[in-house]
């Protein structure tokens, strides 16, 4: 096998075998590193929560196109405007949130006062009790 084909020029395998101790990558065969090569292959031994990844043939094509779907957690660092953005994104999502459960809780004390026929003003209804009830 020629040294440009050997499996240990892949720069995925590279990466695989510079993270083990050299007693144990130096023991491998070149058929142990050919079926590693093919297992770590062009996924470079990432692991993402969706990884799809199809070839779509057409009719009356010659050549086929490939798929590739990936999504997963960000695991680099980021940059400050990526910062503030992440920030900013989570004080709205808080925030809606706390409003959404705030609404929420409004509406169930309305509801169970009315049910209790507590009248806070008299001979006003917003309508949320009758459309209760009926339904």
């Amino acid at each position: 096998m020629s040294q440009k084909n050997h499996p240990t020029s892949d720069p995925a395998m590279q990466a695989l075998l510079k993270r083990l101790s050299p007693s144990i990558a130096n023991s491998f065969t070149t058929e142990q590193l050919i079926a590693l090569a093919s297992i770590v292959g062009a996924r470079g031994g990432r692991v993402h929560a969706i990884d799809v990844r199809t070839t779509i043939k057409l009719p009356f094509v010659p050549f086929s196109f490939y798929l590739v779907f990936l999504m997963g957690k960000n695991r680099r660092a980021l940059n400050a405007t990526e910062q503030c953005i992440a920030v900013f994104s989570m004080f709205l999502f808080i925030a809606l949130n706390v409003i959404f459960l705030t609404c929420l809780i409004v509406v169930i004390l309305y509801l169970i006062k009315s049910a209790l026929g507590i009248d806070l003003i008299s001979g006003y209804s917003t309508g949320l009790w009758d459309w209760f009830t009926t339904q």
